[in-house]
């Protein structure tokens, strides 16, 4: 109920504010650990990764609320929000507008993308981060409890920092890389799960898509969460994008044409619907968890 409750101040309310937000605290800490132990190692990266670990545990079990952590961990409105704003701006005609918006919300280069690619960019962002904003701190954070959201959101955060394949990074974040596939291995797959029972109707194409084109994606979390939103809208994602200087051709993802901006409603919709979901399945397991212990107790 504690996690339940967690997702719901963030329905209701949002994020903590940004200046007192933990994960821009945490943030702020890591820069300066990496400072401290970088090299062009492995090792010095998996140095790294384990004080980040250790810390979202102490900053966990010292907050001692799951639903506090919970909250602080999740980022299901925000993330909605952005999407929203940057599909408005695509239905009004103001490209360059929505162009400046993208990067809030994912992190490629946004300067040659006409509103078909910023919409993918947008319905693939949102795919993805369902999972890393939504169903993985949900997950960790019902398995074990305020410690668990926070070591997952402190290893989702050192990934967005240094789990990049730069000339810098490339050894060193590694470790942060890894750790972050396997945290968010289960709940992309919960995610496919929830799309398929949500969309009945789509629930073989989904499981055919995923198991056809996710095994060609760079993520093994990230293709599995892309191509059930894909084949949940009937479109096709991936596709070639930049990365600053860096260009890469991402395997397609799901069949039919090319999302457009109107399909960026849709996909909101969807993110929310699995978000509701998650709450319900949340609570539902408490209330059969306090009746069985109910239960156990009755002489």
């Amino acid at each position: 109920m504690a996690t339940a409750a967690g997702l719901s101040m963030d329905r209701l309310i949002g994020e903590p504010p940004a200046a007192v937000h933990p994960v821009a605290g945490f943030g702020l800490i890591m820069e300066r650990v990496e400072r401290m132990v970088w090299a062009d190692r492995r090792s010095n990266g998996a140095v790294y990764a384990l004080s980040g670990a250790v810390t979202g545990a102490i900053t966990g079990l010292a907050t001692g609320s799951t639903s506090v952590c919970a909250w602080a961990a999740v980022a299901g409105r925000e993330l909605r929000r952005v999407a929203s704003r940057v599909g408005g701006l695509l239905e009004t005609g103001d490209l360059a507008a929505a162009r400046a918006e993208l990067p809030a919300l994912a992190g490629r280069d946004p300067s040659d993308l006409d509103s078909s690619g910023i919409a993918a960019a947008v319905i693939e962002s949102l795919a993805e981060n369902s999972v890393d904003a939504v169903i993985a701190p949900a997950f960790w954070a019902a398995v074990a409890g305020a410690p668990g959201a926070c070591v997952y959101r402190a290893v989702n955060t050192m990934d967005s920092m240094v789990g990049h394949r730069n000339e810098r990074h490339s050894n060193f974040g590694w470790a942060a890389a890894r750790l972050d596939d396997m945290a968010n291995y289960v709940p992309a797959r919960i995610f496919a799960a929830l799309l398929a029972v949500l969309h009945p109707h789509r629930a073989r194409e989904i499981v055919a898509v995923v198991r056809r084109d996710s095994p060609a994606h760079p993520s093994p979390n990230a293709g599995v969460a892309e191509a059930a939103m894909a084949a949940a809208l009937g479109r096709r994602l991936g596709g070639p994008l930049r990365y600053g200087s860096a260009t890469e051709d991402r395997p397609r993802l799901g069949d039919g044409p090319r999302p457009n901006p109107a399909d960026i409603p849709a996909a909101v919709r969807i993110a929310d619907r699995i978000e509701q979901a998650a709450v319900m399945i949340l609570v539902l397991i408490s209330l059969l968890i306090q009746i069985r212990k109910q239960k156990s107790q009755q002489p």
